[in-house]
């Protein structure tokens, strides 16, 4: 099919609105992109008290601006838009912009919406407000929706499936929980999730693995997984809330436990990041803390991993089984 007969509405960055038109008229634009021709219409409007049944031609055109009629003010309520129809588009904010520029979309009950970073052009809390929009008004209407993004918020919280691409190349294709948790590649690891997963080179040896000369508290499904590894070198990954903070240490290291330094705090209202260099090899790793947490920089912390929420990644960047 052409791209003209695949019924795919698409909404992109730029709102594309016509400024000489209303918002009525902007949301009705594509539904009058196949009109009768303008001699015919001027015939249709010289017969307005002709008593006798319409040629078929006018019949059509007449139901048909009778749905648009229906459809625009359906649209407008949907997007909260009722009371700003007749303004033009230089009266509008960059909100009330892309919500015509989605209604106008909408309005055409496609089969398939492509959105092109839609919410670029708008200040953080209108991102929220019309992020939370676009996915009721996309379980409301139940029509398949592809939306390309650069934002992984965008992408963890309105997606349903999502796709990674890097340089044109796929690398993960799954829900938002799969991704966040089961990372195929150390790309996908560092950038899906704020903060990003915490990687730690790592050696592995026949009973587990070693971070420096200090063994990592491994699950037994993971001990597995290690015990099959043939690289000499790999890397691990731990998110940052699966690193738990212990009681203050004095610069050593526990069985179960990494001694850290903090070295950076972000205070975040309900929760804390905490930077840590992990002693003695000085990387640095992150960690979600309560903010009741008293902790200030140069304290010295024990952190305790999940035995289960290591992610292994062999020296190709792939994660393991």
């Amino acid at each position: 099919l052409s791209p003209a007969r695949r019924n795919v509405a698409m909404v992109f960055q730029s709102y594309a609105l016509c400024p000489h038109l209303s918002v009525a008229q902007n949301l009705a634009f594509g539904l009058r992109r196949s009109r009768p021709r303008r001699g015919l219409r001027r015939i249709q409007d010289g017969l307005a008290h002709y008593t006798a049944p319409w040629p078929r031609p006018l019949r059509v055109h007449s139901r048909r601006e009778a749905a648009i009629q229906r459809r625009v003010p359906e649209v407008a309520a949907m997007l909260d838009l009722g009371q700003l129809l007749q303004r033009r588009p230089r009266e509008l904010s960059g909100g009330q912009k892309q919500r015509v520029a989605l209604g106008r979309a909408i309005a055409r009950e496609p089969a398939v919406f492509l959105m092109d970073e839609p919410l670029s052009n708008l200040d953080a809390k209108l991102r929220g407000e019309t992020r939370v929009a676009i996915a009721g008004l996309q379980k409301t209407l139940g029509t398949t929706t592809i939306y390309v993004t650069h934002d992984q918020v965008e992408a963890m919280t309105m997606g349903h499936r999502i796709a990674v691409l890097h340089q044109g190349e796929l690398q993960q294709v799954g829900t938002p929980r799969q991704l966040y948790n089961q990372p195929v590649n150390l790309f996908v690891a560092q950038f899906i999730g704020y903060p990003p997963m915490n990687l730690l080179p790592a050696t592995p040896t026949p009973t587990g693995l070693l971070l420096d000369a200090q063994a990592l508290p491994l699950s037994e499904r993971l001990r597995a997984t290690v015990a099959q590894c043939s690289c000499p070198v790999a890397t691990v990954g731990i998110r940052a809330e699966a690193l738990r903070v212990g009681a203050p240490l004095h610069q050593a290291s526990t069985p179960d436990g990494l001694a850290a330094t903090v070295v950076a705090i972000e205070a975040l209202g309900h929760e804390q990041l905490l930077g840590c260099r992990l002693a003695p090899g000085q990387q640095l790793a992150q960690v979600r803390a309560s903010a009741n947490l008293p902790v200030r920089l140069g304290d010295h912390l024990t952190l305790t991993p999940d035995p289960d929420a290591w992610r292994l990644f062999d020296h190709q960047g792939k994660a393991l089984p």
